[in-house]
């Protein structure tokens, strides 16, 4: 992996990490809101685990391989 590829890797990596996070915030907000959307809810979830994923990738990318 080149030097370019790493940053580029890491860059969207630190972008993930950040609406993974903002996801958070507005799950609880939600939550905690009377009246609260449930389906919405459920989307976001569903969005924040599809983060989670796609950041476990490219920070296995990133690492590399240590063969023990």
């Amino acid at each position: 992996m080149t030097r370019d590829e790493e940053r580029e890797l890491r860059e969207q990596l630190a972008r993930l990490q950040q609406e993974h996070r903002d996801l958070d915030a507005a799950i609880y907000a939600l939550q905690t809101a009377p009246g609260a959307d449930k389906l919405q809810v459920q989307r976001l979830k569903k969005r924040k685990l599809y983060l989670r994923d796609r950041i476990t990738y490219i920070e296995d990318q990133i690492t590399p391989d240590i063969i023990a």
